[in-house]
């Protein structure tokens, strides 16, 4: 059963290779690391990752992030390299040091509501104590240097995302509007109709570890499920950003 979360984004800057000592990235990777160590903190059977691809797909346990597309270093010579949300998620949980048990997941953007449902059934079925790690941007379109441009729509869009988060109203997001999400380039909607369809009704804890557009991407760093009391225990493991 699916019973803790953690949200992140995935852009390629999250890795320190590509981005250098650039204070806002670093920000936000330590945000991001702060996320994924109170998730496996929680001590889950198994972390299943999902973020958005091409299509829907189980990928292999050992499936990592080729980088040399992005100027960075290449894979680690598995036959297929990971997406980038998915490989992200992959590489946040080695940089935190997760040895433990591991599904990856990709969730395509042709999926009726039922497909990603299903995927999120199919996670939950996969242990008693199962930790999820969503990898989702938000809009691209956030300010006039941004990939795709200012579209003053982006801002509520991602607004709205946060609000659900913020407020445990995780259902929700299974009504985002996909065209809009689109026309957005919030790249990131598939993985988070997953999160939607995995809590479902359940009115869960909630908290926002970061919220922001350093480089006109809405980014959104949450965890999901009574984390902080049991990273509390373990505080030497979580930046100091994050604690408390």
């Amino acid at each position: 059963m699916i019973l803790s979360a953690a949200l992140c984004p995935s852009p390629p800057l999250l890795v320190r290779e590509l981005s250098g000592a650039d204070p806002a990235a670093a920000e936000l990777r330590e945000a991001c690391s702060a996320a994924v160590a109170m998730l496996t903190a929680s001590a889950p059977d198994v972390i299943a990752v999902v973020g958005a691809a091409d299509r829907t797909e189980t990928w292999p346990t050992d499936a990592r992030l080729d980088l040399s597309g992005y100027g960075g270093p290449p894979g680690p010579g598995v036959a297929r390299p990971a997406p980038l949300a998915v490989g992200m998620g992959a590489l946040l949980l080695d940089e935190v040091g997760y040895r433990g048990p591991r599904l990856l997941r990709s969730v395509g953007p042709d999926e009726p509501l039922s497909g990603y449902h299903r995927v999120a059934a199919e996670i939950d079925a996969a242990a008693p104590r199962v930790g999820l790690l969503v990898m989702a941007d938000g809009t691209a379109r956030r300010t006039l240097r941004a990939p795709g441009y200012l579209d003053e729509r982006a801002a509520p869009f991602d607004a709205e995302i946060q609000r659900a988060v913020s407020t445990g109203d995780l259902a929700t997001l299974q009504a985002l509007d996909r065209a809009l999400a689109r026309e957005l380039m919030a790249t990131g909607w598939p993985a988070l109709q997953v999160l939607g369809a995995a809590f479902g009704d359940r009115r869960m804890s909630t908290k926002v570890r970061y919220a922001d557009a350093p480089f006109g991407v809405g980014y959104l760093v949450a965890t999901v499920g009574d984390l902080g009391r049991v990273a509390g225990r373990q505080a030497h493991q979580v930046p100091k950003i994050l604690r408390g």
